[in-house]
Order: C-alpha cells, then sequence, then structure tokens
C-alpha cells in the first residue's frame, strides 16, 4: 500500500460521522465514545440559553448539544492545545458553528477571568485518583484527575453556575458516589440519577448525574443499552441517541 493510501485509510478510520456532522478524532487523545454521547442526549435542554462544555476534546459534546437547542450558544473550554485545535474544526465544519466557541485554558482560569454564567454546564470529567500511569502523558491527564480534582471542578461549577441552572457528569458507579457526596461540599445538590447498564443483568456500570444549587427531592431511574443480542437496543437507548447515530 502507498504512503498516500496509508495515510488515507488513518484520516477515513479517524471520521466518526454521525446524521447531522461529523467528528475528526485526529489530534485528541479520547476519541468519541458512548460516555460523552450518553451525557449530551440525557442533559436536559429546556429554557437553556447559554452551556459550557468542560473538557472539549473533540467537541463532539458542544457539537451535540447545539444540534439539540437551536437557539443555545455553546462555549467550550480545553486545557489540551492539540484537542482544542480538533474542538475547533470539528466545529467549524459543523452546521451550527455560528453558536460555538471554544477556549484553550485550563477551566479554572476560564472561571476566574469570566463574568458569564450558564443554564447548563456539562461534563466528562477525568476519574482515576490514583492507579499507575502510563507512558502517554496526555491520556494521563484525560483519564486521571491530574490537572482537574473534583473539588477544583466543582468549585468552578459553583462560580459559573446560575442559580437556577443544571450541571450535568458522567461517571463510572462507584466515582459517581463519591462524586456526589463531594458535590454537597460545595453546594451542589443532586437531583436527578440516571443508573446506566449495559445489559440488565449486568451491574450499573455508569451514573448520569444532574446537580442544581437548590437541594430537592432526588429523581432515579435506570437506562439499560442493549438485550443479549449485540447491537439489539432497548428502545429507551434508541430515544436518545436517535437523533445523532446513522443507525438508529
Amino acid at each position: 500500500m502507498s504512503k498516500e493510501k496509508k495515510e488515507l485509510k488513518s484520516k477515513s478510520s479517524s471520521i466518526f460521522r454521525f446524521k447531522q456532522f461529523e467528528i475528526d478524532q485526529n489530534g485528541c487523545t479520547m476519541k468519541v465514545g458512548t460516555d460523552g454521547v450518553l451525557l449530551e442526549a440525557w442533559a436536559g435542554v429546556k429554557e437553556v440559553k447559554d452551556v459550557l462544555d468542560i473538557g472539549a476534546g473533540t467537541g463532539v459534546i458542544a457539537i451535540m448539544l447545539a444540534q439539540r437547542k437551536s437557539d443555545a450558544i455553546v462555549d467550550a473550554v480545553e486545557i489540551d492545545e492539540s484537542a482544542c485545535r480538533t474542538a475547533e474544526r470539528n466545529m467549524r465544519n459543523s452546521p451550527f458553528s455560528s453558536r460555538l466557541n471554544s477556549f484553550q485554558k485550563p477551566i479554572q482560569d476560564y472561571a476566574k477571568l469570566t463574568r458569564k454564567e450558564y443554564d447548563l454546564i456539562v461534563c466528562n470529567p477525568p476519574f482515576f485518583t490514583g492507579g499507575t500511569l502510563s507512558a502517554q502523558t496526555s491520556r494521563n491527564e484525560v483519564r486521571h484527575t491530574i490537572k482537574l480534582p473534583n473539588g477544583e471542578l466543582l468549585s468552578c461549577v459553583q462560580r459559573l453556575l446560575r442559580k437556577d441552572g443544571k450541571f450535568c457528569v458522567v461517571l463510572p458507579f462507584i466515582e459517581g458516589l463519591r462524586f456526589k457526596e463531594l458535590a454537597r461540599n460545595y453546594n451542589l445538590y443532586c437531583t436527578k440519577v440516571t443508573q446506566v447498564k449495559s445489559k440488565k443483568e449486568k451491574p450499573i456500570e455508569r451514573l448520569l448525574l444532574q446537580f442544581q444549587k437548590v437541594n430537592q427531592l432526588e429523581e432515579t431511574n435506570e437506562l439499560i443499552i442493549q438485550f443479549e443480542k449485540r447491537n439489539d437496543f432497548t428502545p429507551e437507548y434508541i430515544a436518545l441517541t436517535r437523533a445523532f447515530y446513522l443507525k438508529m
């Protein structure tokens, strides 16, 4: 295979196509995954005008939010220079580019500098707090809470979220339970939880969590992604993601 064909094949394999846009994942360590898609599709967007995506990665969550809410302005903050360039490129090439903004800086700095407040903040945060680090620094920074400890994330959200706003995250089960408890120290209270299972008989693998500044009754439900057969998705999962995935 010639060098040119290899390059074309590599570029093609890095493209993730959705119904209304595509994501070029070149330059971003963390690729498009189920967690991010679920988070965006699940987050409530009713009466939302200003949205913030913390840790934009490829830009997929920000772009999906812009698709769902046609009058919303979506800002995306990403600390990694290469990932931010990827997000900017994908935003620029999407049909929603006029309502998408990206900022390459730590969210801690952004929270100090901006005067803007948000109706909705979303984040697919780092979730490893220990363990052995790999040699790939950028992936470590994304997967481990190295540059964005949970306490600092919550402090930034407390500063940036409007009084009646909502903050939504997706986390592995145990990390999600710990995050819920920690959030109360920052006067952010969990008001909605969706327990995500890959199959009915499997344990809970992910938690979709919604936080608000007002303490109120917590709503809890369950989402099962598929039946026994591979890619035999449940009606609930299809309803949540059909606006985005090509094969739904």
